[in-house]
């Protein structure tokens, strides 16, 4: 029996995920643009423009939905949207919402579990918690994955000491937790394959890491300098961007291992970048 997963929103993540799934899969993606819906046609998905295009049918033979779309100024714009429709939805099998680990705020580098109280730092930590919530009211056998920061092919450290980009920013005490996209596509393909409605899974790596210190690391694989450390607070860097550094947690994977099987295929950075070094040498020699 074919299964279709409709993937709103489907972007980095939602992308490797529709790469790893097996036969038997019918995908569906939505892209805001017809420039961005023709690349996904190219990767072999059903592409839909959304807004824009009724995507009522495809709701409505979907098994699985997993919505990527982050909240704007106004709130949850698929809930908005497509809220009373998603209301009455109930043949669905399994609905995934991408979230953030945004959503527990700053923890001064303490470790952080999915049973720790939200407290947001930054305003988009705080839409995050109000689309989690709107989502669970729905009443559908909601799965919520609060992602650490992403990196894979194209997205990352290498990338940017490659382009000349990269800043080795200092801030005493900071720590960031990360996620290789392989691995957050295993985890929702484990889940898509044994739902449990309500569940809550940090995806993270297993060693949450300084900055500078992933940045050094990329910079030594590639054998180029190191970029000199530039203290936090002489740094240029956007709002956005110094917004992150409000935050410093570890964040606790342990959920996805015992609930869900989960072997970590890139378990730090260290061999997360390796692999993607290796793959690009092999790309080039072939």
């Amino acid at each position: 029996m074919t299964k279709t997963l409709l993937s709103i929103g489907h972007g980095y993540s939602a992308r490797e995920l529709a790469q790893s799934l097996g036969p038997g899969w019918r995908v569906i993606g939505t892209s805001r643009s017809p420039e961005g819906a023709e690349t996904l046609r190219q990767t072999g998905i059903e592409a839909r423009v959304w807004p824009g295009e009724d995507i009522g049918p495809d709701l409505a033979a979907a098994t699985h939905l997993l919505t990527s779309v982050p909240p704007g100024a106004s709130g949850d714009p698929v809930l908005a949207t497509l809220g009373e429709t998603l209301r009455e939805a109930r043949h669905l099998r399994w609905v995934g919402y991408l979230s953030t680990t945004g959503v527990y705020g700053d923890h001064g580098g303490g470790w952080v579990d999915e049973t720790t109280p939200l407290t947001p730092a930054t305003s988009r930590g705080a839409a995050r918690v109000a689309a989690e919530a709107g989502w669970a009211k729905l009443g559908l056998p909601l799965h919520i994955f609060r992602l650490a920061g992403i990196y894979g092919p194209g997205r990352s450290p290498l990338d940017r000491v490659r382009e000349g980009r990269a800043q080795r920013i200092v801030k005493d005490g900071q720590v960031f937790s990360r996620i290789h996209v392989a691995d957050i596509a295993q985890v929702l393909a484990a889940s898509m394959t044994a739902p449990d409605p309500g569940a809550i899974y940090n995806l993270a790596d297993d060693e949450p890491a300084p900055p500078e210190d992933v940045i050094a690391f990329a910079a030594e694989m590639l054998g180029l300098p190191v970029p000199p450390a530039i203290p936090f607070e002489e740094a240029d860097l956007s709002p956005m961007a110094r917004s992150f550094y409000a935050e410093s947690k570890r964040v606790r994977n342990d959920r996805i291992k015992t609930d869900l099987g989960i072997h970590l295929r890139h378990p730090d950075y260290r061999a997360g970048l390796a692999a993607l070094l290796e793959t690009e040498r092999a790309a080039t020699m072939g």
